[in-house]
């Protein structure tokens, strides 16, 4: 336990930290197997337990990367749509960007935003936006809006985490990692239940 924390400690001192959490932000915009949410919680609950590490520039570097990342994945829909690759084509990726395609000509600017919170459904919404001929001129500042909540949010978790765990970075990183991923379970379940109800509330109208 003391050597896993020691490693830690080092990473989480390390420039490197940075440059990885930017180019995991980056990525997870438009391919979300990659987990930027458990790096930044992780990064933070770290620094808050060990007094190590700039908090401040963690939130700034995921902001940017998320919202880079995110409008990689609105020219992706722009230039490839939504069907292009296999992993675009699973059932429940198809079913997250029609729910996104008939959202966004009603609630763009709350979807855009509250997708950032989703994995998968934040790259269906934007790919969506972009296939869909959105205004990159309105997308542009909702992204960067988002990107920053986002990351505010994820920061958030990771300071609570490392505040009740002191001294313990490797715990404090597991327990932060843990609750997120807790968050994100009903953040996800209840995206899937308005999907769902989406549908019904239509034909009702």
């Amino acid at each position: 336990m003391d050597i896993l924390n020691e490693l830690i400690m080092q990473a989480i001192a390390s420039p490197w930290l940075y440059l990885v959490l930017f180019a995991v932000t980056v990525i997870d915009g438009f391919f979300p197997p990659v987990p930027s949410e458990t790096v930044l919680v992780a990064a933070a609950a770290v620094a808050a337990s060990t007094g190590d590490g700039d908090l401040l520039l963690l939130g700034l570097v995921a902001a940017v990367g998320a919202a880079i990342g995110d409008n990689l994945a609105f020219l992706i829909g722009r230039r490839l749509g939504t069907s292009r690759f296999a992993w675009m084509r699973r059932p429940r990726v198809v079913t997250a960007f029609a729910y996104a395609q008939r959202a966004l000509a009603r609630r763009s600017a709350t979807l855009i935003l509250g997708a950032r919170y989703i994995p998968v459904g934040r790259v269906a919404v934007n790919m969506s936006a972009g296939a869909l001929g959105f205004p990159w001129r309105r997308f542009l500042p909702l992204s960067l809006i988002a990107g920053a909540s986002w990351s505010v949010f994820s920061l958030a978790i990771g300071l609570l985490a490392g505040a009740w765990i002191k001294d313990q970075p490797l715990l404090s990183a597991l327990l932060g990692i843990g609750v997120a991923l807790v968050i994100g379970v009903v953040i996800d379940r209840i995206a899937a239940a308005r999907r769902r109800r989406a549908p019904v509330a239509h034909l009702a109208g």
